[in-house]
This record gives C-alpha cells, sequence and structure tokens, in this order.
C-alpha cells in the first residue's frame, strides 16, 4: 500500500520505517530540510534502538522515501498519517498548529480518496477540526462533495515507549482505530484494516471505536501510567519520613495481580515527550468543559516536586551553599536508550546545583550532544553557572575527584559499577540516587554514604572508609 507519513519526529520516523519494513511503499515528508538531509544521506535524527538498521534495510529496498515535497507526499499515499508534533500551549493546551497545516495541505493537493490518520497526540474533537480544514480547501478548490476527492478522518493514537518504539510498533499489545460510520468511514476501515493485517495474523490486536473515544483513549492511557508513577513518589516521601522502604512496599502491593509492578518504581519524577504535556492537555480539556480533573491536577504537582527531592536530599547533606563542590551526576536524558532531552528531571537538578554554586560533570552514554544543546539555550541568560558546566565522554571522566556522585536516569551500565573503584575516584563516598539502583546496606557496608528515594539510611560501616 501506498503510504504518506507527514512528520519524522519519533512516532512519524519509527511508523514510516516499520511501515515499509512490511512491504509497504512508504513517503515520510517534513518541512526541517536538516532532518530531510541526515535521513537521506543515511542517518537518523533520533536515538531509537533498531532504527537505523531497519531504515538502512528498507531504504536499500526502495520501500521508503524521505522529501520536503508537500505535493509529491499527498499524491503519493491513499493513506495520509500525520504524525507531526503537538507541543503544549502556554495554558497546557495542545498546540494544533501542525496538524491543522498538515491537514490543510492534503486537502490544497489533494487527488483521490484520502484516509487521513491523526498519529499525533491530539485533544477530543481533532478529527473534527482537521475535517473542517481539508473541506475549507477542497471547497476553495472546487471539489467539495466530490465522490473523487471523498476523505475519512481517522484517529489511531500511537502507544510507542522511546527506547523501545520499533519494537512496540513491531509487538503492539493494541492498535486502536477511532473511524466514522458512514460511507467514508467504512471504505477507510478497509484501508487500515488491511495496512495492519500483517499485526494481527496471530490474534485481533484491534479495537474499532468512535474517533473521539480513540482520541481520548491515547490521553487516558498516559494518565493513567503518569498517576502511577506519582502515587508511588508520593508514598516515598512518606516512607522517608516514617522510616518504611518503599522498595519492599512496591513489591508486596505490586504482587496482587490487580496492580501489578509496572510503572511502581519511585524515582526523581516522570518527563519526555508524553507524560507531561498529555496531563496538561487533559486537566486543560477538562477546565474547557467544566471540569475539575482533581487526580491528575495533584499527579501533575507530585511530579513537579518530586524532581527537588534529589536536590534536598544533595542540601541537608552537604549544606546550601556548594560553592567549591564538585558533583558528577550520571544520566542526562529522561529515560534510558533515548537521547530525549525533554522535561528531563538532570535539567532542574542540575540547575539547582550550578544556582548553589556547585560545579557539575555530567555524563550520559547518548545524550551529550543533545544535553549540551538543551543546557546552552537553558542558561543562556546565565553564562558563569554554564562556565561550571561540563559534558564528559565516560563515567569515569565524571566522577574523578568529585565531591559526590548523583544518578538521575537509569541506564544498564549504571547498575553494576566497580563500587571499590568508584568510592576511590570520589573526595567523598557519598552517592544520591534519584533511580533506586542500589541496596543501602551493601552500599553502607562498603563505606559509601547512600541516599536513595525512599529508601532508609543505613549506618556507614567505617571500618574501611576513605
Amino acid at each position: 500500500m501506498k503510504v504518506t507519513i507527514v512528520g519524522t519526529g519519533y512516532v512519524g520516523l519509527v511508523t514510516g520505517a516499520c511501515l515499509a519494513e512490511i512491504g509497504n511503499d512508504v513517503f515520510c515528508v517534513d518541512v526541517d530540510p536538516r532532518k530531510i538531509d541526515i535521513l537521506n544521506n543515511g542517518g537518523v535524527p533520533i536515538h531509537e534502538p533498531g532504527l537505523q538498521e531497519m531504515l538502512r534495510r528498507t531504504r536499500a529496498a526502495g520501500r521508503i522515501q524521505f522529501s520536503t515535497d508537500v505535493k509529491a507526499s499527498v499524491e503519493h499515499g491513499d493513506i495520509q498519517y500525520i504524525a507531526v508534533g503537538t507541543p503544549p500551549d502556554e495554558d497546557g493546551s495542545a498546540d494544533l498548529q501542525y496538524v491543522l497545516s498538515a491537514a490543510r495541505n492534503i486537502g490544497k493537493y489533494s487527488n483521490g480518496f484520502k484516509v487521513i490518520v491523526d498519529k499525533s497526540t491530539v485533544p477530543v474533537g481533532t478529527a473534527l477540526q482537521v475535517k473542517k480544514v481539508v473541506d475549507e480547501e477542497l471547497k476553495t478548490r472546487g471539489l467539495e462533495g466530490s465522490d473523487k476527492h471523498r476523505f475519512s478522518v481517522v484517529s489511531n493514537p500511537e502507544f510507542l515507549k522511546e527506547g523501545a518504539a520499533v519494537d512496540d510498533f513491531m509487538r503492539p499489545d493494541r492498535i486502536v482505530i477511532g473511524i466514522d460510520d458512514d460511507y467514508a468511514g467504512n471504505l477507510a476501515r478497509e484501508k487500515m484494516k488491511r495496512l495492519y493485517a500483517p499485526f494481527n495474523r496471530n490474534h485481533e490486536r484491534t479495537l474499532y471505536m468512535d474517533v473521539r473515544s480513540a482520541e481520548f483513549t491515547k490521553y487516558a492511557a498516559n494518565a493513567m501510567l503518569a498517576t502511577r508513577i506519582s502515587f508511588m513518589n508520593d508514598l516515598s516521601n512518606l516512607a522517608d519520613t516514617v522510616g518504611a522502604d518503599i522498595e519492599s512496599v512496591r513489591r508486596g502491593i505490586g504482587s496482587d495481580p490487580r496492580i501489578g509492578y509496572h510503572f511502581l518504581y519511585a524515582g526523581c519524577g516522570y518527563g519526555g515527550s508524553c507524560f507531561p504535556k498529555d496531563v496538561q492537555a487533559l486537566v486543560q480539556t477538562a477546565r474547557e468543559n467544566g471540569h475539575t480533573l482533581r487526580i491528575l491536577e495533584a499527579v501533575e504537582a507530585v511530579n513537579h516536586d518530586q524532581k527537588e527531592v534529589l536536590v534536598n536530599k544533595i542540601v541537608k547533606r552537604m549544606g546550601e551553599d556548594l560553592r567549591g563542590r564538585t558533583f558528577a551526576v550520571w544520566g542526562l536524558a529522561f529515560k534510558p536508550n533515548t537521547d530525549d532531552m525533554r522535561e528531563a528531571s538532570s535539567r532542574r537538578i542540575i540547575e539547582a546545583l550550578l544556582q548553589r554554586g556547585a560545579t557539575v560533570r555530567g555524563y550520559d552514554p547518548v545524550a551529550r550532544e543533545e544535553a549540551g544543546r538543551v543546557f546552552a539555550l537553558d542558561l543562556a541568560d546565565r553564562p558563569e553557572d554554564l562556565k561550571r558546566l561540563q559534558f564528559v565522554n565516560t563515567q569515569q571522566d565524571a566522577l574523578t575527584g568529585a565531591d559526590a556522585l548523583v544518578i538521575v536516569t537509569e541506564w544498564k551500565e549504571f547498575k553494576s559499577p566497580d563500587f571499590w573503584h568508584l568510592k576511590s575516584a570520589l573526595k567523598t563516598p557519598v552517592i544520591f540516587d534519584g533511580r533506586n539502583l542500589y541496596e543501602p546496606e551493601a552500599m553502607a557496608e562498603m563505606g559509601i554514604d547512600y541516599f536513595a528515594i525512599g529508601r532508609p539510611h543505613a549506618e556507614l560501616d567505617r571500618s574501611d572508609s576513605n
């Protein structure tokens, strides 16, 4: 089938590559010529495991192409995926300007029946706005109501985890499709059914529903996951106060099959491209419709405060004035297996340390370049702070001579370091762990002063301390 993907970010690029992998003829279009140049030269503008290899195969097979030619992209695909960004507006609502611009181009250049698929995360009612914009363009061309230029707007939200997006697309747990129950909708349903048939061979994974319910489902899913995270983070702070161990609590409640273990890990807050903006957008949708989502407002507030918890532990242990102190920071991206710095906890933590006069040496396996770009913008009006921030090439480079280690992202390579080497590299053997990677008792036995999230602080064994 001929498919067009509008937008070559995480969602668009993964969707395009995976659909090409199973044999479709895919045309990816983007208004950013830099991205298209990178892709046409064999590169990938994002870090996503398995994506570059898939693009190499599909490009070599001639099943995927990249261009800035909007007219050619519309003419190419019977199915037009809109996979552009929907950043939060000032009030927290989703900014739909890029979605509606893509819809306008489809109406402007449509050359036959089109299935227009909203793949971007959009609020309830967006499909209606997209339909209105396309109708306006067709009317301008004198084609409104033409059988040849019929179209159907479909909601097909993505459920991709950054760092595992390729696997999530190729082995989905569900495929949600919202579609109108009319003549054009029935034609669109048949095309979508054919397109996704390879993913349904073992068992049917597709859930058909009305468009508004499909739009709502994406926000509800991310809001539920964010709620579980903030719930555990809120409990972790109480555990700190009463002397309980949040890891024991997690195992105790997670063993209940009604609860399960997923997204029950306490830490230093969630970030990324989805959870923060989707929670905000759903809260704002409720306000616009005269409702208050009290639980989600609390989820957002807890997450905001959680990004300061690790800083508060550092200040309590080392003082408010951190001038002359150097901190090694392991992990910059908002989660492992990505270079995405959007809403990353490291940004708040590092800025707080710099504001108190500290020097920071940050290390991340893949996000170093993106972190440099982001912090240059974040600290543009604080050049003196920016001078005290350095991004290094190895874990060891970050550690040597630092006063303490701060762990922000749970990369696999951080889970089993050489603790004796780590201890000797630091000026003082202190770890502030925002992801609860280690056992407090084991750290204490090695003479490492270890501060985690919602876990008891064990007394040090001083017999072999530095």
